[in-house]
């Protein structure tokens, strides 16, 4: 079975967070670190601190846009010290 996953990156050049979904989490943040990814693509040391993971890509998605509608660092750095049933990263 494939597992999807919700995952926040974190760049200290940038000192921002990024938070997205993907079936290969690793992969996808050698994307973000070599410039692939548009918007991250401005720097070149993100680094896994969340990741949550799901049986469906649907379920990745809602949790993604979950999290983005909070549009609030303080809840990123809250759910990251907080694990919230995710798995850190």
């Amino acid at each position: 079975m494939n597992y999807f996953f919700t995952y926040i990156i974190y760049s200290c050049t940038l000192n921002k967070y990024y938070v997205g979904y993907s079936i290969d989490i690793p992969n996808r943040l050698s994307e973000h670190n070599t410039g692939i990814s548009t918007f991250t693509s401005k720097a070149t040391d993100w680094q896994l601190k969340w990741h949550k993971k799901f049986d469906t890509r649907e379920k990745a998605m809602v949790e993604e846009k979950r999290i983005k509608s909070k549009k609030s660092r303080k809840y990123i750095e809250w759910l990251i010290s907080s694990n919230d049933s995710g798995e850190k990263g």
